[in-house]
């Protein structure tokens, strides 16, 4: 019985280890994939202007 416990009590502890780490895998991956949405959120909003798109681009010779 005694031996029995200790294997018990080493799986419990075991298990125990196993879920506060699957814990912060989780917490970690949550907080990354909010980041990463936002920061594309950011990008997607983005309005270049264009109002020079349809001008010619006029560029000077120096040397006349």
């Amino acid at each position: 019985m005694c031996k029995c416990k200790k294997i018990m009590k080493i799986v419990g502890i075991i298990l125990a280890v196993a879920a506060a780490a699957a814990a912060v895998y989780f917490l970690v991956k949550k907080l990354k994939d909010k980041k990463a949405i936002a920061a594309n959120d950011s990008l997607e909003s983005f309005v270049s202007c264009s109002c020079l798109e349809d001008e010619p681009i006029v560029v000077e010779d120096p040397s006349a």
